[in-house]
């Protein structure tokens, strides 16, 4: 019997949800055949089988979110190492057996079976059957951030909150952004919070969880403290749970359909894109202080010069618009105010500044928002850009787009105005610091340097930043240089890169 593990497919990427089992228990699998479509981050790959048997089970059903190298169904080979199996469970079978049946006691588990269980955090649900939203019925909500895969599981299946400082491996507490984050506005000590994740990581729902038991049992924490602390320093108790900042909730919201509407409402899943969509959103909001600066642009000059080089770039099999000029003014912009080109590690509490420029562009397909990355976008010509915006875009709606493909962006641009806004907020894409929202190009009648009235074509920029990060000034002065760039597009043909 042979263990299918869910690889790393990207680098940086932590988990993947099961979207579909392409071939069902009993039924025979080739060597590479695909065996299930995993999704993530916005990307749906199929999953080849590494070795040719008999589908004996699947570990995840479509809809579970398993962690890397996590067992995600077992194959039945052939070899005499199959026997032995069916005879004696397998760590990986002990864990799911154990996850549907939660009672079942950690004694009960093989050694491997347990040393399986630190290595994915000490959570058995997390790394090989996570339940469908739709059994999830005590969750809060779930989520994960960026690159630590910040998990929120169902509330009240933590252990009681210890009363002592909790013994956090390699002598630090090790606990993902989002966590820290939602305990400095819970008020809530992470030396007390015990760790789910791999090496004991605190995640945010064992910060959920410990401030819930703490707000339960509010009067019974001081005791237990006195009595596990040692005495010469007494553990302190357990903070209440203060009023959540920024809109964050600290008890599940449900919603309730009003009465005689039953019959009138579908429940649908969150899966697949849209979980991805949802929980990057949540992403933004934790890890963002988001403040806007808007500004228009007059593209009259940048207008007449498309249109003169057009027919070259057609010779040239390249579909010119206007976002290759805007990719480009944006990079130079970055070069000369380099603090819209950074990123905050949250939790080494530095400022990453980047000396790379590789462009996020937001892509609204069939199935949800994705934004592909075109890559150092200082070294290629306008033309080259034009040709990448293309290919990504229609790989992107194909959804044919690879995982690195979606990493790696330093500075992300929305263009809200191809389908004919005038005006928006952009959402940060995290980690970028920045997101610059263009809009569509209305002719307007301006006053020019002469007093004359004179129609223009004109276009507003938004431009979303993280305060911490940027500036208001800063952020005024680089749309500034993006806009100066864009009105005398000669001048923006010129410049070094």
């Amino acid at each position: 019997m042979k263990e299918i593990l869910l690889p790393e497919l990207a680098e940086s990427v932590v988990e993947g949800e099961i979207l579909k089992w392409l071939v069902q228990e009993g039924e025979t699998v080739a060597l590479e055949q695909p065996l299930c479509e995993v999704m993530t981050d916005k990307v749906t790959v199929e999953l080849p089988s590494t070795v040719a048997g008999v589908l004996h089970k699947q570990l995840a059903k479509e809809g579970d979110v398993v962690a890397v190298h996590a067992a995600i169904a077992l194959i039945d080979d052939g070899s005499a190492a199959g026997a032995g199996a069916a005879a004696a469970p397998s760590a990986t079978q002990a864990i799911q057996e154990t996850a549907e049946n939660p009672g079942t006691a950690d004694a009960q588990l093989p050694p491997q079976a347990q040393e399986e269980r630190e290595q994915v955090g000490g959570s058995i649900v997390e790394a090989t059957h996570l339940p469908k939203p739709e059994d999830d019925s005590g969750s809060l909500f779930k989520a994960f951030a960026s690159d630590d895969a910040v998990k929120v599981q169902g509330l009240g299946q933590r252990a009681a909150a210890p009363a002592a400082p909790v013994k956090h491996n390699e002598g630090r507490i090790l606990a993902v952004p989002a966590a820290r984050q939602l305990a400095r506005e819970l008020n809530v000590d992470l030396a007390y919070v015990p760790g789910s994740g791999p090496n004991g990581r605190i995640r945010v729902a064992d910060v959920l969880a410990f401030s819930q038991q703490a707000t339960q049992a509010p009067a019974a924490a001081p005791a237990a403290a006195t009595t596990a602390a040692p005495a010469t320093q007494a553990a302190p108790a357990a903070r209440p749970a203060a009023p959540a900042a920024g809109g964050m909730p600290v008890a599940p919201v449900q919603y309730r359909t009003p009465k005689g509407y039953e019959h009138l409402e579908d429940r649908v899943p969150l899966r697949g894109m849209r979980r991805a969509i949802s929980n990057q959103m949540v992403a933004s909001h934790l890890y963002t202080v988001r403040t806007l600066t808007v500004d228009e642009v007059n593209l009259t000059k940048l207008v007449a010069f498309r249109d003169r080089v057009k027919d070259d770039a057609k010779a040239q099999g390249v579909k010119l618009s206007y976002l290759p000029f805007i990719f480009k003014a944006v990079a130079v912009a970055l070069r000369k105010y380099p603090s819209l080109n950074t990123s905050f590690d949250e939790a080494t509490q530095e400022i990453v500044q980047k000396r790379y420029y590789n462009m996020g562009m937001a892509v609204a397909t069939e199935a949800g928002l994705t934004v592909p990355v075109i890559k150092d976008v200082n070294h290629k010509s306008v033309f080259d850009l034009a040709r990448e915006v293309v290919d990504l875009a229609g790989r992107a709606n194909e959804g044919k787009l690879q995982p690195d493909e979606l990493a790696g962006s330093t500075f992300s641009i929305t263009n809200i105005g191809s389908i004919g806004a005038l005006f928006s907020f952009p959402i940060i894409n995290v980690p970028d610091a920045a997101i610059l929202g263009i809009h569509s190009i209305v002719k307007r009648p301006i006053v020019d340097e002469n007093d004359n009235i004179v129609v223009a074509h004109m276009m507003y920029l938004s431009l979303s930043f993280d305060h911490r990060l940027v500036d208001g000034a800063e952020a005024a002065r680089f749309c500034k240089e993006v806009i100066r760039l864009l009105e005398n597009p000669d001048r923006l043909m010129l410049e070094a890169m």
